[in-house]
């Protein structure tokens, strides 16, 4: 399990990673974007996106 943790994680990160690796100012103008947005936005994107990989993950399993 400790395998598919870290592997879980490094994907993580270097999907992470695309967006500044290659649009930097793309990626700067999305986080301004965000930093404006109001907390119970920011919450309902990151329930969905919660949401969305558990649903992804049910389906892979």
């Amino acid at each position: 399990m400790t395998t598919e943790l870290l592997t879980a994680l490094a994907l993580v990160l270097m999907i992470e990673g695309v967006m500044p690796g290659i649009f930097p100012a793309a990626w700067r103008k999305a986080l301004r974007s965000l930093a404006e947005m109001d907390d119970r936005n920011i919450r309902w994107i990151g329930l969905g996106s919660m949401l969305a990989g558990a649903v992804l993950l049910s389906f892979l399993r």
